[in-house]
């Protein structure tokens, strides 16, 4: 998937705002539960606290440190999930996770925001700092204990 110089200049403005202000970038009082998450090839870790409320991610915040692209990527997924289901929200990073590696060009329009990561695709060594959190996510959220890994 090629982007056209708008979508591209969108993915550059996007990724540099929340990668400098990322959203959610804070600790829970009362998670629900949580997640670790490591991307060894980029040295981008997360530690991931979800609230869920009768089946619904009612709050969501990370802590870490990492690149720009899984900072981001981290700050638009605790806004794209929030007050989902989480059957919702591990349905989203299904799509997500599709269109960042190029596996299918699916509706855009169905990831909203998350619709710029998908140049993420042009830039193969980059798609594990765009779903670290997401893996995460899945992770907390399935009750896996491990650290999730990108590799």
């Amino acid at each position: 998937m090629s982007l056209g110089p708008e979508l591209r200049e969108l993915y550059q403005e996007f990724i540099l705002d929340h990668g400098k202000n990322p959203r959610n970038k804070r600790a829970l009082a009362h998670p629900t539960s949580s997640g670790e998450g490591y991307n060894p090839l980029c040295g981008d870790r997360i530690t991931l606290q979800v609230q869920v409320d009768d089946g619904v991610i009612t709050d969501i915040g990370f802590q870490g440190s990492g690149c720009a692209i899984s900072t981001a990527a981290a700050s638009t997924m605790t806004e794209a999930v929030k007050g989902k289901s989480v059957d919702e929200a591990l349905a989203l990073f299904k799509r997500f996770h599709a269109v960042v590696t190029g596996e299918e060009a699916a509706d855009l329009d169905s990831l909203g925001k998350l619709a710029v990561f998908a140049g993420v695709s042009e830039f193969p060594m980059r798609v594990k700092c765009a779903t670290l959190s997401w893996h995460t996510l899945e992770n907390a959220l399935q009750g896996g204990g491990d650290v999730a890994t990108t590799e």
